[in-house]
């Protein structure tokens, strides 16, 4: 997949996710408050993160 949507519950299996496929430390940014409504990848719950690049 390479960039991953996540909540902080998800934060730690999208990097360790990431790194798996990678091989390299991701990028991580916090969403804007614009993109909010994005949910996170693995559950519900809105999504905080952008872990890729």
């Amino acid at each position: 997949m390479g960039v991953y949507k996540c909540c902080a519950e998800h934060i730690e299996l999208a990097i360790d996710m990431y790194i798996d496929e990678k091989e390299a430390a991701p990028e991580i940014e916090k969403i804007s408050v614009d993109k909010q409504a994005l949910h996170c990848d693995f559950c519900k719950n809105q999504a905080i993160y952008v872990v890729g690049n």
